[in-house]
């Protein structure tokens, strides 16, 4: 058995990283919050348009092409996702998880198909950063 694997490498996808964050929201507001254009600025990137439905191709601003694969409203979004930096496309999955608390919702970034530990890393800081911002973002709305 080989222990010297590195962390977030798989069998079948290649390496892959989770960020899950608890934060105020009801369901409700946190799709809304996560659809909305300032919303899928932090997390998508900067698109013209985007539609939330199966089969919808993108391509942002910066360069990030993809393609939803799933859109399951107030649930999950699953999509391919490629920076104009990355060699390959990975697969971006969404969910707002209900938490055991009213009130709040679990917001969880999970990406596979990722090249190397480097390119996991810099995901994993990625996702931290957006969670961070959907909270700034709504932190800012509330005190209007």
């Amino acid at each position: 058995m080989n222990t010297n694997k590195p962390v977030g490498l798989t069998a079948s996808v290649g390496f892959q990283i989770g960020v899950r964050r608890t934060l105020p929201f009801f369901q409700e507001e946190a799709w809304e919050l996560l659809t909305s254009t300032q919303g899928r600025k932090l997390w998508l990137g900067d698109a013209a348009s985007v539609e939330f439905v199966k089969g919808h191709k993108f391509v942002t601003r910066e360069g990030t092409t993809g393609e939803f694969r799933v859109v399951k409203p107030l649930e999950q979004l699953r999509l391919t996702w490629q920076p104009a930096s990355f060699p390959n496309a990975s697969t971006l999955q969404i969910r707002l998880l209900p938490a055991a608390s009213p009130g709040k919702i679990t917001f969880s970034f999970h990406q596979e198909k990722l090249d190397s530990v480097e390119q996991r890393e810099e995901m994993k800081v990625h996702w931290e950063e957006v969670i961070s911002g959907l909270l700034a973002l709504s932190e800012d709305k509330s005190t209007r």
